[in-house]
């Protein structure tokens, strides 16, 4: 067997035709399968090494720009090399060719699951699925936790967000925000203790006066269209609908998704499930299961909480149509803030990676995210593997040990044997745990 050579960093850079680009952002998005880790692997050797349409030095700088922004990087990224190559129209082809694909598997899946909810077969499917996602949401916390805790300062950042979350049920956003002050202050006046590399001043950056009115534009246009599918709401339906509420929550969620979908997702589950009622406690972790078996980036388990939501409150739509309009709306206020985030920052890259401040809330952010990670982990371990839980006086869950779910159990350990002990891929190890599941339900 042949091997292919390494690609050579000194070949020139090519520049593509938008229509080369196009079908090249279109293969991204029917393989970005993986989580951001894959997405952005996968970019990497499509647009660096093949294609050599983007150096190795500006695709790290990017990434680390797309860090410090709210939202999935991998598609902010995307985004990000479409306008390096073309613009607003090459930054706005990719943003969506990497949104699509996914959100109408997503679409689908969302609308068969609905089809065989309460059906045996479908629930037992089902318990594997969510034993094979816990799985992955621990690998995801060692992952993080390994790149991100690398001083005590981290460390206590993470303990103590997980802290205020689980034990002390503070909001998501204000845990948040204490860490980006943290890491700002700390990136200001003691950048060692959160390990940052010295602010290096290199060439100077492009003028500023294209750039604030290039970011002024796509604050505007862009804060324009998020807005507009809410005022038709509000001027048709009214605050009192759920779609004004999907809406709105999921605005709130687009400011304040650091850390990517993982890091938001307990407290997603917590306004769904316990806030608006939209879900029970077991079909977040169905939805998340579906999320991992679409390409595009996780968040769009945003997609399914909406189609649920608006599915069981339908007036005056039927269920359907008002599940697809909770959808569309989902994708619409989630990623509509990432495309403005992308095009108003995009020019100041150069300025953003001087700022040292930044890159102290982000290390701070990325710390704090591990510890929301590890309160998710609890929150879905909880969850799967025991049937009954009792809140105590200081409102926090914990679980009736007589009730712990066996087959749950046994799943759980099967993922994580296939998980960590043969390091089976996500999508193998899904369908590996789902036939389990399937098995014990029949036995």
């Amino acid at each position: 067997m042949t091997m292919t050579p390494d690609p050579d960093p000194n070949l020139p850079l090519q520049h593509p035709s938008f229509a080369e680009a196009v079908r090249a952002y279109a293969r991204v998005g029917l393989l970005s399968f993986g989580g951001p880790a894959g997405q952005i692997a996968l970019m990497h050797r499509e647009f660096v090494d093949d294609r050599r349409w983007v150096d190795e030095a500006t695709f790290l700088h990017a990434l680390n720009f797309c860090h410090l922004l709210p939202g999935p990087e991998a598609q902010q990224l995307a985004t990000w090399i479409g306008w390096r190559l073309h613009g607003f129209r090459g930054g706005l082809a990719a943003g969506l060719l990497f949104i699509v694909p996914g959100a109408l598997v997503m679409l689908g899946l969302s609308v068969l699951y609905v089809m065989a909810a309460g059906l045996g077969w479908f629930a037992a499917l089902f318990l594997g699925i969510k034993a094979a996602v816990l799985a992955i949401v621990v690998q995801a916390l060692l992952r993080i936790a390994a790149r991100a805790l690398r001083t005590p300062l981290q460390r206590a950042i993470a303990i103590a967000s997980f802290v205020g979350i689980a034990l002390l049920a503070l909001p998501f956003p204000l845990v948040v925000l204490a860490a980006l002050l943290t890491g700002w202050a700390a990136g200001r006046w003691r950048p060692e203790w959160l390990k940052l590399a010295p602010v290096t001043n290199g060439a100077p950056p492009p003028p500023a006066r294209a750039a604030w009115r290039e970011s002024l534009r796509a604050v505007l246009l862009w804060g324009a269209i998020w807005a507009a599918p809410m005022l038709l709401i509000l001027v048709t339906l009214g605050r009192g609908h759920v779609l004004w509420d999907i809406g709105a929550f999921f605005s709130q969620l687009a400011v304040v998704t650091f850390g990517g979908a993982y890091a938001v997702l307990a407290y997603m589950a917590q306004e769904a499930v316990s806030g608006f009622g939209w879900l029970r406690p077991g079909e977040m972790a169905d939805g998340l299961g579906l999320a991992e078996t679409t390409p595009g980036p996780l968040i769009l388990v945003t997609q399914f909480v909406g189609f649920l939501a608006a599915y069981r409150d339908a007036a005056p739509f039927t269920p359907f149509v008002a599940a697809f309009l909770g959808a569309g709306l989902t994708l619409w206020v989630t990623f509509a803030p990432c495309f403005l985030w992308i095009f108003a920052f995009a020019p100041w890259i150069d300025r953003l990676e001087r700022a040292a401040g930044l890159k102290g809330a982000l290390a701070a952010v990325t710390a704090a995210v591990v510890g929301v990670i590890a309160n998710l982990s609890l929150w879905f371990a909880l969850h799967v593997l025991f049937r009954e839980l009792v809140r105590t006086g200081w409102g926090v869950e914990v679980p009736v040990l007589s009730s712990i779910d066996g087959p749950a159990a046994a799943l759980a350990l099967l993922a994580a044997v296939l998980l960590f002990g043969f390091r089976l891929g996500i999508i193998p190890m899904l369908a590996l745990c789902s036939a389990a599941g399937l098995a014990l339900g029949f036995v």
